[in-house]
This record gives C-alpha cells, structure tokens and sequence, in this order.
C-alpha cells in the first residue's frame, strides 16, 4: 500500500470522528470571513458616529482569531491523542517519525484547507446578509451589497495558515518526544478515585468563595465603597473570588456533593447513578482548568451580551427621559422658526413652555444613608431645578409642599429619596421649608436642565418668591424650556429630518435622533458581542463535545460488561443522560450566575430595563448550548449500541 492510499484510507476512516470539528471551523472561517469583508466594505467605512464601524469590526476579528485559534490547538491536542496508538503501530511497522508526521501533515492539509475553501465561500455568500443584519440593529437605512474583497480573502488565508502551521509543528513536537510504549497509553491513564479531605475542604472553599463574590457584587453600589479606589478594589476582589472559586467548584466541590449524595445513599446506587455520578466525581476535577475557562468566558460573553441588549432595548425610554417631547429647545427664537416651518408643511403639533429655575436645596433629611464625599457634591446645598404646577396639568401642590419627579436609575443607587420628610429650598437671601412628598419616574423637562437630578415641582406661589430671589452663579443658559409634540406619530420622522437641516442659536434636541444615536452605538456592540458570543459558544460546545467522545471511547469497554449483564440500551442511554445533563448544566448554569450577578450589580448604568432583555439572552443561549449536549447523548447512543 501506498503511503498516498494510507493518507486517504486514514482520513476516510477518522472522518466520522471529525465531522463537528470541521463544522466548527467552516462556521469560524466563514464568520472571520464576513467580519474582514465587512471590515474593507465601503459602506461600513461611510457610517457615522462615536465609534468607526471599520475599527469596531478589526477589533473583533482579532477577538475571533484568539477564540478560534485556542479551539483548534484544544481540538488537534484531543484527536492526535485519540490516535497515538494509530501512530504506535505505525512505528511498529517500520515507518520513521518523520514520515508519520508528514503523512497527518498532508492528512491535515487535506481537512484543514477543504475546510478553509468552503468556510471562505460561504463567509462571502452570507457577508450581505450580516451586513443587512448590522444595519438593522444600528438602526441604519443603507442598501446592503454582495461585494468580494481580495484583502479579506489574502488575510483569512495567512491567518488560518498560520494556525496550521503551529499545529503541524504541535503534532510534530508530540511524535518526536512520544516513544512506542508511550503512544500506547496515552490513553489509558487513570485518576485516583478517592475524595480526600482536602478535595472535601477545596470544595467547601470553592463556594464559599463564589458566594462572597456575589455577595460583594450586590453592595457594590450600595454606598458600602466610598472611593473609586475601593470599587476598583471590589471590583478586582469580585473578579479573582469568583474564578478561583469557579476552579475549586470543579476540582473539589462538585466531587464532595456528589460523594455527600452516594454516602447518604450507603453506597447502593443504581446503574443511571453509576454512569452518571460516578464518572462526574474524578472526570470534572481534572477537567477544572478547562471548564473555568469555558464558565468564565461564557458568563463574560451572556453578561456583556445583557448589558449591550439593556441599553439597545431600552433607547426609547432612554430618549423619553432625556427629552421630555419629541422636540426640546431652550431658546424661544429657535422654537418659533422650528414650529413655522412645521405649519408649512402642514405637520399639526403641540407646544408646551415651562419656566425654569435653579436653587440649592437642602436634601440631607430626605436621603437615605447617603455619603456626600462619593458623589462630591454638598448635600445641604444641591443645585436643583424647580418648576411651577401650574405647568403641569395632573398636578396641584398647596403652598407648603414639593414633589420631585424624573430621576435616573443610576442615580438611584447612590442618593436614594425618602418617601417624604422636610427640605429647604434657597435662593439667594432666603430659604423656603417644605414638605417632601415623595419621588415619581414622570420626566417632564429636558435633561439639559436636570442631568439626571430629579426636578422639583412647588406651588406657583413659592415659584414666584424663588424666581426673585434667584442666585444669577447657579442660572442655566437658558431659564425656559420648550417641548413640541407631533400630534400625528407618522409624520415625527418626516419634522426630525426638517429638524436635522435646521441650524439653532442654543442647545435643541430630536427625541428620534437620540434614539437613532443610542441604536446605532449599542446596535453595533451588540452585533459584535453577539457574534463573537456564537463563535466561542460553538468552539466552547465542540470542546466538551470532543472530551464526551474521548470519554464515550474510553468507557466502551465497560458498556459491553455492562450490556452483557443484562443491561439494556435504555438503562445505559438514562444514566448518559444524566451524565450529560451534569457535563453540560453545570458549566452553564454556573456561568448564567456569575452573569446574573455581574449584570444585576451594574445594569442600571445602561439602560432601564434589565429582566426582558437579560433573560432573553440567557434563554437563547442556553438553547443554542444544549444542543451540544443533545448530540453528546446521540454519540453515547451509538457507542452503547456498538458495545456487543
């Protein structure tokens, strides 16, 4: 036989066992791909804003060649030790080292780059499709177009040669330094199965350590850290609890509650628990590098995805309290020509001025446990705008009370309002006491005179004291604001494109470009994010997938005892299922909740809503994962079948 007939005999028969593998890098191929077409498309280069589409993307293809890359080095280290005794026997009979190694160079060569060609052709049929997909999300109204690029194709094909190249050299490396006897049991090692003490302690440790850091997370913005260099400090203390405790979870813990569970059974466990509990207690904790790596990166991935979605999903209300109307204006020239020129375009509209004012107000009874020296600001003296109730028609206030509306929720967590209790309000000379009744969400003027501070509403009466005894120092620009309101919503977006080619003496804001600016900035971190989460979550599920065929091929032997003693396919196949349901849930469940935490210490920072957006994230991945558990269970199927 020849060595060529060798090469596609060997690739023919080991086919089956790499068929995710080239599943996994057709997709990372065909999305780097996408990602670098996209980077040299014209019009990603001609969109707008604070952030270059172009940059944007070449940032994430970078991200995505360092997912890729440890996924194919972590895939060749798995299928090159499922063949050491393949290469043994080779060596057996007769065939050098270096012609072993040339032989899987050209085996390689062969998957690899057949892989790589259909990956990059279908990379360029979907580029137009993920470029409709970022116009979409960036709220962009631009005609997408199927475009090929010689660039992309050039840097696709050295980056992906470059990977080869270093696992040829890897495989190489790991022919040379294998001897015969060695080849032959690489894979047949054993791990200890015994639960000492100090797993037991590692593994009480390893929760006490993930729970201190959800703990900690929840107070972080609680006013417990005075300093930014306390939060930083917390923050970093958060970060190192949670990934050495992920570590320890793995090594010890997951051993200590499932030997916890079989003593209290007094050992008699049936043949599901076996297969499934026995084999979790000594696999998982020498698999507890690789499965903190995959939980932290997988909860990095849901939680960033969460908060990009948070703020993408809450733009609308964002908008609505940062712009009290769809049009807002502080200089009343500037709203007389906006408004003619909508009476010419016969566009009906509705027009609402409210006088405002700043004075310092006294807010030290009225805050709840509030440290004045993490915000910098004197709490006995807020600068604070103050409005009429006459202006506002759901509401009327006797003489002797206030009532603060509009506030952000960020600033929620560090100055929390009382429900009521007594405030000054001061001008220049004097002060005015009032009773506070309490704090509502209703924003009902521009953020330019409140930047995020809650606005109090008085009597109209105690305006007119304070407005003559104002102090000019604390005065904004303007003392007016005036909101228009499109009665007819159709027509909103054809005022906004006046609005854009209107120049005003003062500060105007567009309700709908904000939006537009919020959808485009966040539209294109989730994008990113989104996509760079499906590629580590795909290479993440192969990875375990491939551990599950190592495992599936090692345990055989024992399916057939077992088979032989009667067991039947179904009595194995439920206890692989629960196995699986641990090898997959577990990683996934505990990187769901290091990513609830992150998200729920921190979310009101970027947006307003936070269970409709993070819940639909994590429920998306969590279906998209289970598939690689699902397909572990099949392989088993077939292995158990094979074992007589």
């Amino acid at each position: 036989m020849s060595i060529n007939q060798l090469i596609f005999r060997s690739l023919r028969k080991n086919l089956k066992n790499y068929y995710l593998y080239v599943f996994a890098l057709i997709f990372a191929v065909a999305l780097y791909f996408s990602f670098v077409t996209l980077q040299y498309d014209p019009a990603l280069n001609e969109m707008k804003g604070t952030v270059k589409g172009a940059a944007a993307i070449r940032a994430a293809s970078v991200l995505l060649i360092a997912i890729v890359g440890v996924f194919l080095f972590y895939a060749n280290a798995i299928f090159i030790k499922r063949r050491s005794k393949e290469i043994g026997l080779f060596q057996l009979i007769g065939m050098t080292k270096g012609k072993i190694s040339r032989m899987l160079t050209a085996e390689n060569f062969i998957l690899y780059y057949s892989s790589l060609i259909i990956g990059i052709f279908i990379g360029f049929a979907s580029s137009k499709l993920l470029l409709m997909i970022l116009f979409k999300v960036t709220n962009i109204e631009a005609i997408a177009t199927l475009s090929f690029s010689e660039k992309a194709l050039v840097q696709t094909l050295v980056v992906f040669s470059v990977i080869y190249l270093f696992i040829m050299l890897m495989n190489r490396w790991f022919i040379q330094k294998q001897t015969i006897l060695s080849l032959f049991r690489v894979t047949s090692t054993t791990e200890v199965k015994k639960v000492s003490v100090l797993e037991m302690l590692i593994g009480i440790f390893g929760l006490v350590l993930i729970l201190t850091g959800y703990y900690v997370s929840s107070k972080l913005f609680d006013g417990d850290f005075a300093t930014i260099n306390e939060l930083f400090l917390a923050m970093a203390f958060i970060l190192g609890s949670v990934i050495i405790g992920t570590y320890f979870f793995f090594k010890g813990t997951v051993s200590f509650l499932f030997y916890l569970l079989r003593k209290r059974k007094g050992g008699y466990l049936n043949i599901g628990e076996v297969l499934s509990l026995s084999s979790l207690m000594f696999r998982m904790k020498s698999n507890a590098l690789l499965l903190t790596i995959i939980t932290t990166v997988s909860a990095l991935a849901i939680g960033l995805l969460s908060l990009s979605y948070i703020s993408y999903y809450s733009a609308g209300q964002t908008a609505r309290n940062t712009v009290a109307a769809d049009f807002s204006f502080m200089n009343q020239e500037d709203a007389k020509r906006f408004t003619e020129a909508l009476k010419e375009k016969g566009i009906p509209y509705k027009e609402k001025v409210i006088d405002v004012i700043q004075v310092k107000a006294d807010l030290t009874s009225i805050l709840e446990n509030v440290d004045s020296s993490i915000l910098n600001v004197d709490l006995a003296a807020m600068p604070v705008p103050v409005i009429r109730d006459s202006d506002v028609e759901t509401i009327d206030l006797p003489p002797d009370q206030t009532l603060f509306t509009g506030y952000q929720d960020y600033l929620a967590q560090f100055m929390p309002f009382k429900k009521s209790g007594q405030i000054q309000l001061k001008g220049k000379h004097e002060g005015i006491k009032l009773r506070y009744l309490g704090l509502e969400k209703t924003y009902y003027i521009s953020y330019r005179f409140t930047y995020g501070f809650p606005t109090a509403i008085v009597d109209k009466t105690i305006f007119e004291r304070l407005k003559k005894d104002i102090d000019p120092k604390i005065q904004k620009e303007s003392t007016v604001y005036i909101g228009i309101h499109i009665s007819d919503e159709e027509k909103v977006e054809k005022a906004d494109d006046m609005f854009q080619t209107m120049n005003f003496h003062a500060p105007a804001d567009s309700r709908l470009a904000i939006i537009s600016n919020q959808k485009y900035q966040f539209g294109l971190i989730m994008f990113i994010v989104a996509f760079l989460g499906l590629t580590f979550l795909i290479t993440s599920g192969c990875i375990l997938y491939f551990k599950q065929m190592d495992e599936g091929q090692d345990e055989q032997p024992n399916y057939t005892i077992l088979r032989k003693l009667g067991f039947t396919q179904g009595d194995l196949l439920l206890g692989i299922q629960g196995k699986q349901l641990f090898n997959f849930g577990i990683p996934l469940i505990l990187g769901l909740s290091h990513s609830y935490f992150a998200v729920r210490s921190g979310w009101f920072f970027f947006g307003t809503e936070l269970w409709m957006p993070m819940l639909t994230v994590m429920l998306v991945y969590t279906a998209l994962y289970s598939i690689f558990g699902i397909l572990s269970v099949l392989y088993y199927k077939k292995i158990i079948k094979e074992a007589l």
